[in-house]
């Protein structure tokens, strides 16, 4: 059945509401006269690199000191709060003259536009929605409204994740805890020091568990190294192994950990450890695991790999998150072939053209796939992380270059761990739920058909997750589900806000969906509920549902405004 434009709700009255965000909003008085001004933040491109306005601070406010009187006049009118380089928002053409704007008018864009055409030739506004964010002060050179003053290095993932966005709404909980199964994390680092306890003492692996530590909760806003996903959250470490019993894992779920990763994985499965992680779940535990690194020409998804393939472990392989289309980042080899690598949404790190032709068909290199098989959840960006193993070994910024797994794992970790910080209620058979109806859609990209159902439910998005955490127990806001397409897994969500609306999604095949809404659920364009024999559809109201726990948010006021 499909359906259009109907809903079912509660006999209450349906209220209006019109939230305010008080982040971008400035009130000046001048003379009797009450004048409302919007501060507005947008992205603005030079005509070059050698563009670069100085400045000096008075106050929180700019003063431009350059000699060029055409640009002097046009920022002289306004006020300025930044103006800076950023990586943030570029591609290859845009690298190094892209500046990121705040300023308490949006004329000043047009303006710049229109009357200092020599220096900028375009720009764009950020919308109200996306100035919802928040960056640490060791965001790296992708930062606009943080500062810099960590390492510096292009954590452009991270935008990609959409961690600006979840941090808006939480950095993590201190007294929550990640469990990192690997090699030791080092507790000397500033990153590590005060917030990781070793369980188990584990082995040095090359820095190994040094970088999966961080890419989870590396703490931030220190002005120190890289922030984690979940930074403010703190870190239980213990060894790997025990492929039999995993006897390490679940002392830790038994010391109260929820989350627990492991970037490591083994050929055989095994009925006792299958157990261990059913034990867990009804602790309330939730692994994710590594699905493994063999590349598609290799395996042709039939490789399976534990604990990644159990039930109750999340499965993470690896997708690319970089550049929007193959054209941006065109190589070419020895032979004259062209390829291109790190494109958004594609699930292998290279592609090639048929008939060599960039405008054409593009397809991806088996051999540049992690492994994918039907147990795999989610994809998380892996080449292109920053290997704070590295760091503290060699001190040294590098990248990684390859499709590994290990390190995208860590990212669905800590966004879980964020989930949980804002909802310590949060019910442990909903999380996978939410992980997947945000995750980036990436059925529609043609190369990526021939790996359909071996990839999940698409790319991690973190900030999208962490929102919907958000939006589905705060009263006055609307949940979406929507822009999937699922023909299989069990989704169960619980929803305390206004209304949840279901647009342009589906549910077929073995695919269930049991949600239950305090207030109202909308049906809107484009929804398929058209489920096999073996899936169902439940959608219930119950007027009756009461929070478990107030949501912890990084301020307050969020919720207030």
């Amino acid at each position: 059945m499909v359906f259009f434009g109907y809903f079912y709700r509660t006999q209450k009255n349906s209220r209006l509401k019109n939230p305010f965000y008080l982040l971008a909003l400035l009130f000046l008085i001048s003379f009797g006269n009450t004048v409302a001004q919007t501060e507005t933040w947008f992205y603005l491109r030079a005509v070059d690199n050698n563009v670069s306005p100085n400045f000096t601070e008075t106050n929180g406010i700019l003063k431009y000191t350059g000699s060029d009187s055409r640009l002097a006049g046009v920022l002289s009118r306004y006020e300025i709060y930044d103006f800076k380089k950023t990586l943030r928002n570029t591609n290859k053409k845009t690298v190094g003259r892209t500046f990121f704007v705040r300023a308490n008018s949006s004329n000043l864009l047009s303006d710049l536009l229109q009357k200092a055409g020599h220096a900028f030739a375009s720009g764009e506004q950020i919308s109200k929605e996306d100035m919802k964010i928040y960056e640490p002060n060791d965001y790296g050179l992708t930062s606009t409204i943080g500062d810099n003053l960590g390492m510096q290095a292009n954590l452009d993932y991270l935008d990609f994740l959409g961690l600006p966005k979840a941090w808006y709404y939480t950095t993590g909980n201190k007294d929550f805890y990640i469990g990192i199964s690997d090699g030791i994390v080092d507790t000397t680092d500033i990153d590590f020091r005060d917030k990781t306890t070793i369980v188990r003492k584990s082995r040095l692996a090359k820095g190994h568990g040094y970088s999966i530590g961080a890419n989870a909760a590396a703490q931030g806003d220190n002005g120190h190294g890289i922030p984690g996903v979940c930074y403010d959250c703190k870190i239980y470490s213990t060894t790997y192994g025990d492929f039999a019993y995993l006897k390490m894992l679940k002392e830790l779920s038994d010391k109260g950990v929820k989350v627990i990763n492991c970037s490591w994985s083994g050929r055989v499965k095994r009925q006792s450890a299958q157990d261990t992680v059913n034990a867990m779940f009804a602790n309330g535990t939730l692994i994710v695991a590594t699905a493994g690194n063999e590349d598609w020409k290799r395996t042709r998804g039939e490789l399976v790999l534990y604990p990644a393939a159990y039930d109750h472990v999340i499965s993470v392989s690896s997708g690319m998150y970089k550049y929007d289309k193959p054209t941006d980042n065109l190589g070419v080899n020895k032979s004259g072939e062209y390829n291109a690598g790190n494109i958004k949404g594609y699930v292998g790190r290279a592609l090639g053209f048929k008939n060599n032709d960039t405008l054409g068909e593009a397809f991806i290199w088996g051999q540049s796939t992690a492994n994918l098989n039907r147990h795999v959840d989610i994809l998380a960006p892996t080449a292109g992380l920053v290997s704070y193993g590295k760091m503290i070994l060699n001190d040294t910024i590098s990248y990684s270059r390859f499709e590994t797994t290990s390190g995208a794992a860590p990212l669905v970790s800590g966004t879980i761990a964020l989930m949980q910080s804002l909802n310590p209620c949060l019910p442990t058979d909903e999380v996978e739920s939410i992980l997947k109806i945000t995750a980036m859609n990436i059925d529609h990209i043609p190369a990526n058909r021939k790996y359909k159902d071996m990839y999940g439910a698409g790319m991690l998005q973190t900030g999208d997750a962490v929102e919907m955490v958000y939006k589905l127990y705060t009263e006055n806001e609307t949940a979406y589900i929507e822009d999937q397409a699922f023909s299989r897994w069990n989704f169960k969500v619980t929803a305390l806000s206004e209304e949840v609306k279901i647009q342009n999604q589906k549910f077929t095949e073995s695919a269930s969906l049991k949600l239950k809404a305090r207030n109202r659920i909308v049906i809107g364009k484009n929804t398929v509920l058209r489920p096999n024999n073996k899936g169902s559809i439940s959608l219930k109201i119950d007027p009756n549902l009461q929070k478990q726990c107030d949501l912890v948010l990084r301020d307050p006021s969020i919720a207030e405004n």
